[in-house]
């Protein structure tokens, strides 16, 4: 047998164990408002893995999606869903039928209305799935005695490919599809999740990366409206969604790398999924690297930018929390050539200015760094600015903009650093999750468990459970949290000892906002 992280964990509770306690799952089964699911009883929680909320995707692609078929007879929801179509990805089984989620619960119907947390997950529009084994949801679930919710959706051309200018009406909404599978994944939240214990009028979003992204978009949706009560944002902002013209502009050479004329757009929507999938290669022409797919201003789904000229009104009345982490672009650019870990302070400028997105003056940044922290190094210096003018920037206009608008929001950064490649990576992207979920010992986790890190885990899960409950992130054994607001700019910093510093590295940030800021990609 081989030896994974995985087995061991599990070898070593089973020690722990008594003989007989690993009978097989029990089945259990729930009633949604298609036909019976069946799931498993997993201690105690109890487990749905790939319910079906929404019709295969393949035979109208590019189009809205529309509710399943009915069913009669249980169906098996045991086993994780299919990923949406995507490139470079360990995802598992994907395919255009991918309109499933997942729950976990402690209760079905006991008479108990529990907060329900709905994870949204990230990938850039472009990857992933809501099957990793960070999203597992029963410790959080557990913990929080609350029903958790994790969801796949169309990605990349085939959730977002915009051909509305190209190949007529019938592809009016393409740009936005898969921003349409969420809000039927939302809906079927809200018309089943009370049969799986849940509160249909308490639901909380929560997403990492593209995933917060993708919630923030929502916030701006008028179709979303209603379908979720607060929601929490970890690395990921959308201040402005893709303009219609550039969106055809990518259409475009998408088309001509699949073997299509813009005059042909149309057939894109009968070409073997493989096909698109070899055209998403192609480099983007507006911003570095691939193709750019993500929501966009088509004035149908999407009437305005969610955070551009100010916070949508849609979404003010939502309580909501925007965390970044100290180090995110570590995430991104730890492995680029030449290694960064090695850099001189001749190449610094040239090294970030590409990478910060904003077009500002590197040497004048590179200067001011060295000011600040006249301790950093050229590699320290390199991954604050490219976080400061890449990442973190739209997190901070959006708490401005709400804080303007004088809407409910709460900010947190998360200081303690990850434990991979010896800690070099530190509090990088992606670092938060594992908190958030309390999923420290899963496979894949960036961080080891120890007492500070699950110290961490049980502070930031319960702020997001407590969000989910009662629309505040504050609870007995947090130092208090105040709301985001333009005098103080408190913010919650997460690391072995917890507190809440106003504006922190506010130097950094009055840098950047002498430059305009529009979202990479769009």
């Amino acid at each position: 047998m081989t030896i994974t992280r995985r087995s061991l964990l599990a070898a070593g509770a089973g020690l722990m164990v008594p003989t007989g306690v690993f009978a097989a799952p029990r089945s259990v089964v729930a009633r949604t408002t298609y036909g019976p699911v069946r799931g498993t009883r997993e201690g105690e929680t109890l487990v749905f893995k790939g319910v079906r909320y929404g019709a295969d995707t393949g035979p109208r692609r590019f189009r809205p999606p529309v509710p399943p078929r009915p069913w009669t007879q249980p169906l098996d929801a045991t086993a994780y869903g299919a990923a949406s179509p995507q490139s470079g990805s360990d995802e598992g089984p994907q395919g255009e039928d991918c309109l499933f989620l997942n729950v976990w619960t402690p209760a079905l119907r006991d008479g108990v209305k529990r907060p329900v947390m709905v994870y949204i997950h990230g990938g850039a529009y472009s990857g992933g799935s809501g099957s990793s084994p960070l999203y597992d949801g029963t410790r959080l679930s557990r913990r929080g005695d609350v029903v958790v919710v994790t969801l796949n959706h169309r990605l990349n051309v085939f959730g977002y490919g915009f051909l509305a200018r190209l190949a007529g009406p019938d592809f009016a909404d393409s740009g936005n599809v898969g921003m349409l599978d969420l809000m039927l994944a939302l809906q079927w939240v809200r018309d089943n999740i009370a049969a799986f214990g849940g509160d249909p009028g308490r639901v909380m979003l929560f997403g990492q990366s593209g995933g917060g992204a993708k919630i923030a978009t929502l916030m701006a949706m008028p179709q979303a409206k209603g379908l979720f009560h607060a929601a929490a944002t970890m690395s990921g902002q959308q201040v402005t969604a893709s303009g219609p013209l550039h969106a055809t502009e990518r259409m475009k050479l998408f088309l001509a790398a699949v073997g299509l004329t813009p005059d042909r757009a149309a057939e894109a929507a009968t070409l073997p999924a493989q096909k698109l999938i070899e055209g998403l290669s192609v480099a983007d022409p507006f911003t570095p690297g691939r193709l750019y797919f993500g929501p966009v201003l088509d004035s149908r789904t999407l009437t305005r930018h969610p955070f551009y000229p100010d916070a949508s009104p849609l979404g003010l009345s939502v309580p909501m929390i925007i965390g970044n982490t100290h180090d995110e672009t570590r995430a991104f650019l730890a492995h680029s050539k030449p290694d960064p870990f090695a850099m001189s302070w001749d190449e610094v400028a040239a090294r970030i200015a590409p990478e910060m997105r904003v077009d500002i003056d590197p040497d004048l940044v590179v200067a001011t760094y060295r000011r600040l922290y006249p301790s950093y190094t050229p590699t320290e210096v390199f991954f604050a600015a490219t976080t400061a003018g890449r990442s973190w920037r739209g997190a901070v206009i959006e708490a401005e903009e709400r804080a303007k608008a004088g809407a409910p929001a709460w900010t947190y950064q998360l200081d303690l650093p990850t434990t991979i490649e010896g800690g070099r990576l530190r509090a990088m992207h992606t670092a938060d999750i594992v908190l958030a979920f309390d999923n420290l010992a899963a496979e894949g986790s960036p961080t080891a468990p120890s007492a500070a890190a699950q110290g961490v885990a049980d502070r930031l899960s319960e702020a997001f459970i407590a969000l989910a409950r009662t629309g505040d992130p504050t609870y007995p054994g947090l130092p208090t949290w105040p709301k985001y607001e333009l005098e103080r700019r408190s913010t919650m910093v997460f690391d072995a000892e917890t507190r809440v510093v106003d504006d922190p590295r506010g130097e950094e940030r009055r840098l950047f906002a002498t430059v305009p800021y529009i979202q990479p990609g769009t």
